[in-house]
C-alpha cells in the first residue's frame, strides 16, 4: 500500500508535488518565503517557484500572508497529506455523485457490499 506522501504527490503536477514534498517532509522551515524554496530548487527560476507557490495557495495546499515590514510573503503547510488526500477524494466523489447522481450511490453501494467485514470496520473507523 502507498504512503499518504506518495498518494498526495501523485494528485499533483510534477512541480507542484516537487514542491509539496519540500514543505510536507521538511525540506524547508514550517514558515517559508520563496527564497528558501528556491534555494532547494536552484534549476528552475526564481519566477517560477513564486508563481508555483502562489497557484498552490489558491489550490489550498498552503496559506500565505504579506510579512510585516519585508516585500515577501510567508508560505506554510495548510494541512498534512493525508488532509490533502482526503480532501481530494472528498471533491471527486462529490463530482462523480453530481455527474452521475443515484447510479454512482448504487455503485458505491454495490462496492461496500463486496467489502469482507475486516475491510468494513476500517473503513467505519477512518468516516
Amino acid at each position: 500500500m502507498r504512503k499518504p506522501l506518495d498518494k498526495a504527490l501523485a494528485l499533483l503536477g510534477p512541480l507542484e508535488g516537487r514542491i509539496m514534498r519540500e514543505v510536507w517532509t521538511g525540506g524547508v522551515p514550517p514558515l517559508f518565503v520563496v527564497r528558501d524554496m528556491h534555494a532547494r530548487m536552484a534549476d528552475l527560476a526564481y519566477t517560477t517557484v513564486m508563481t508555483t507557490l502562489g497557484r498552490l495557495a489558491q489550490k489550498g495546499l498552503l496559506q500565505s500572508a504579506h510579512l510585516r515590514g519585508q516585500r515577501a510573503y510567508g508560505y506554510a503547510s495548510k494541512g498534512s497529506p493525508e488532509d490533502f488526500v482526503v480532501a481530494s477524494s472528498r471533491r471527486a466523489v462529490a463530482g462523480v455523485i453530481d455527474r452521475y447522481g443515484e447510479v454512482a450511490l448504487t455503485a458505491f453501494a454495490a462496492s461496500l457490499e463486496a467489502l469482507s467485514p475486516t475491510q468494513r470496520e476500517r473503513l467505519r473507523k477512518q468516516a
